[in-house]
């Protein structure tokens, strides 16, 4: 097993019954609770039978979906604690993907002011991403994490594993903050993955820690989000909105979907600022629609993304603030674009995906 330390936490990487167990072993003390959903208490929680110390656990239980991640939910999560007589010295395990490690993560650093939690990601994305780094939230009126913590957890165990659990959909999804991280930092590695076009025979296990190392150096250097901490929100200012809109569809986008348009249309913008050049340019978005064939964006939709984008907690001076990159492995953070920019962005992946014939 491969561990990394980040600031004051362990991240254990690799079959996670054992790690977990010596970890549990030495907060004997402790009242431990588990957070799943139906998804994550049906197929990944059995997975950990092994470990004797959850036999003794409080299953605490939500819905699954990004559309729970709110105060609703966190209420219902508080409430569970209390009913279960938690304390201050008990132990919450996030066990799921994203939004339960964020949403049980920001119960747990408000629950009596703060109790610890260790997160458990059971999806590409929350593996990759979502996990660590400290950042906690719900979506709040639609804006996507607008209510949140910085906290940390005590420990993370990322155990591939549980991939075996996900659709094919749900894995390419967590693949988009892969693609991130090279593209904001490892050129190399982003020069690997272009190449990369049957991703259901990808080794998970080796992909893993390089884009954990991108986002753990990151994170060290700007733990609080002050400046190159930002450069983890290339493709998000505009798939954030994309992703929020989708959600009160009848087809609603999965994370990384979103995120993928997102970083199409921002690689786009980062063109028009004069860091990526046409050729860059085409390969990103080619590789991006190769992957995910998104959805066409309707202008009927692009008051309602603007308006998110005006929401977003990034923003500064009244400006919709974004990070561009290039040449592919740097990125830009700090970057404006007007509103007819980015609907010039919008049009630059419609015609993209016209080209293609997809949408």
């Amino acid at each position: 097993m491969d561990v990394l330390h980040l600031q004051d936490y362990p991240i254990f990487i690799g079959p996670c019954e054992e790690a977990l167990s010596r970890f549990l072993e030495s907060r004997r003390d402790a009242a431990v609770f588990v957070l799943v959903d139906e998804n994550s208490e049906s197929c990944c929680l059995p997975r950990l039978s092994g470990v004797r110390q959850l036999a003794q656990a409080v299953v605490l239980r939500i819905q699954s979906g990004e559309t729970f991640k709110n105060l609703d939910t966190c209420s219902g999560i508080w409430r569970q604690l209390l009913d279960a007589g938690a304390g201050r010295r008990g132990l919450l395990i996030n066990l799921g993907g994203g939004v339960i490690g964020d949403m049980g993560g920001f119960c747990a650093s408000t629950y009596k002011r703060g109790m610890d939690f260790v997160q458990i990601p059971t999806t590409l994305l929350s593996q990759v991403d979502a996990s660590i780094g400290g950042k906690l939230g719900i979506d709040f009126h639609e804006v996507k994490n607008s209510i949140g913590v910085f906290a940390n957890p005590r420990a993370v165990f990322i155990d591939p594993g549980f991939l075996d659990t996900l659709s094919f959909r749900e894995v390419r999804s967590g693949y988009a903050e892969i693609i991130k991280h090279a593209l904001i930092a490892d050129s190399g590695m982003w020069n690997a993955l272009k190449t990369k076009r049957d991703l259901e025979t990808l080794p998970w296990i080796d992909l893993i820690p390089p884009s954990l190392q991108i986002k753990k150096r990151i994170v060290e250097a700007d733990p609080f989000e002050k400046g190159l901490r930002k450069a983890l929100n290339f493709g998000h200012t505009i798939g954030h909105a994309i992703e929020a809109v989708s959600l009160q569809s009848a087809a609603p986008l999965l994370h990384g979907e979103a995120i993928a348009a997102g970083m199409i249309c921002e690689a786009w913008l980062s063109f028009r600022a004069g860091y990526l050049d046409q050729q860059e340019l085409e390969t990103i978005a080619a590789y991006l629609i190769q992957v995910y064939q998104p959805q066409l964006l309707h202008d009927s939709n692009y008051m309602a993304y603007l308006q998110l984008m005006r929401n977003d907690k990034k923003n500064e001076a009244d400006e919709i603030n974004f990070t561009f990159i290039g040449p592919p492995g740097t990125a830009h953070v700090n970057q404006m674009a007007g509103e007819a920019e980015i609907v010039a962005s919008f049009a630059y992946l419609n015609g993209r995906l016209g080209d293609q014939g997809l949408g």
